[in-house]
């Protein structure tokens, strides 16, 4: 039987803020194709943990991505081309003046051509039912709409991991449940921040309450 590959693995991940200690000795791995949830109450440091990873944050001990241990800034460059970030607040993340320059901006910046950037950016918008938004002005969009495009301008770059952080705050039903549809429907490895119960039952997948099911 095939084993499957680990992806991503904190090893005694410790960060400390202005003489605070926000995590210790977390441990994680993350095996290609996994889904898995992080839960637990608001300030328990899961923003940062997810920040820490994308090498945003200074810390203590190893992040090993694809086997290869990532320490310096070009590391994290090479890892953030891969794994993809969905901030909780998608107007942090937006920033174009149309929804298809969002969209484009990541493969533009990858050094891809029009063709393949045009081709992406239909097949993403189109599983996430956003086609129509595609020449609207991103700042005009409402909360959810705005979430949806947040979630897209990931895809486009093709990355193998998405990390998203909060992604059912402030939507409405319809919203709520094309997010969860599309979670449900992908076959990229994942790793939500969460403490929606409603969410994280309807998903169904392994749960690590946060930080206590790092602990090992």
């Amino acid at each position: 039987m095939n084993r499957k590959k680990t992806l991503l693995e904190v090893r005694n991940l410790t960060v400390t803020r202005g003489g605070k200690t926000i995590f210790q000795n977390l441990n994680l791995s993350v095996f290609e194709g996994e889904k898995l949830i992080l839960a637990g109450p608001n300030g328990v440091g899961k923003t940062t943990f997810a920040e820490t990873v994308l090498g945003f944050v200074p810390f203590e001990g190893q992040i090993i991505f694809e086997g290869k241990p990532v320490r310096t800034e070009n590391d994290f460059k090479l890892l953030r081309r891969k794994v993809g970030y969905v901030f909780q607040n998608p107007d942090d993340q937006l920033f174009m003046p149309t929804v298809y320059e969002e969209l484009a901006f990541g493969p533009e910046n990858l050094g891809w051509n029009g063709e393949r950037i045009d081709k992406i950016i239909q097949t993403v918008a189109e599983r996430l039912n956003i086609t129509h938004l595609l020449e609207r002005n991103t700042f005009e969009l409402s909360f959810g709409q705005k979430r949806l495009v947040s979630i897209a301008c990931i895809l486009t770059m093709e990355p193998v991991m998405l990390i998203l952080d909060e992604p059912t705050n402030g939507l409405d039903r319809e919203n709520w449940q094309r997010v969860v549809d599309f979670l449900k429907e992908t076959d990229k490895t994942l790793m939500v921040i969460s403490h929606d119960r409603e969410f994280i039952h309807s998903l169904g997948w392994k749960v690590l309450d946060f930080p206590e099911g790092l602990k090992n």
